[in-house]
């Protein structure tokens, strides 16, 4: 299967979750901009949809959006825990808070990444991420990952959208059990792993 990303976007999400369940992938970098493929093919040709992840079946199909493609992969590798078995209530609150994440989450950092975004919506978007957060912080409160005690797909999930707070200037610092989560999902090997090979983390030796 191969994955096509973009350094530090969302599809660090599925990034993790391969390593983690240990499943490899060949990484196509795509640029965002340009919409061109590290190797030269035009991206619009592979998703019409323009923007990563997506994740190339070795049938040939190719799926997008990124909380399917991470329930997808964990489900490859039921063992790993990454997504609870479906049909269970575990997995509904699994895809629960994958969709709090893209909808409320998610794509309220948009505009902070544009530079033409008045600096009301930019201020009111900053509000409006900090409430969403506080649901996530009182979570987390209670125990060390969203659905308990043992990291998932959600987990992933959150701490890639969660690291686009220091570029745009969002300051988290009244969330310590969302700020203790992050460095705790940082350190894990899977993590440091898929920041490094996405040129996000200094190689070790």
């Amino acid at each position: 299967m191969k994955l096509y990303y973009s350094p530090g976007a969302c599809s660090l999400s599925p990034h993790i979750v391969a390593i983690e369940a240990g499943i490899p992938l060949t990484l196509e970098k795509v640029d965002g901009k340009a919409k061109r493929t590290e190797h030269g093919a035009d991206f619009w040709q592979i998703n019409p949809k323009g923007y990563v992840p997506v994740l190339a079946l070795d049938s040939g199909e190719v799926l997008t959006e990124g909380p399917a493609i991470v329930q997808y992969l964990a489900d490859q590798k039921p063992a790993s825990g990454l997504a609870p078995a479906n049909g269970t209530p575990a997995r509904y609150r699994l895809q629960e808070m994958l969709g709090y994440i893209n909808s409320e989450i998610h794509k309220s950092y948009s505009p902070l990444f544009k530079p033409d975004t008045p600096e009301a919506t930019r201020a009111e978007r900053k509000e409006y991420l900090k409430r969403r957060y506080q649901f996530i912080e009182d979570v987390l409160a209670k125990q060390p990952f969203l659905l308990g005690d043992a990291f998932t797909a959600a987990d992933a999930y959150l701490f890639t959208v969660t690291n686009w707070a220091k570029p745009v200037e969002l300051d988290l610092s009244g969330f310590p059990a969302l700020l203790a989560f992050q460095q705790r999902v940082a350190e894990r090997p899977a993590v440091q792993a898929a920041l490094e090979a996405e040129g996000l983390r200094k190689k070790t030796a």
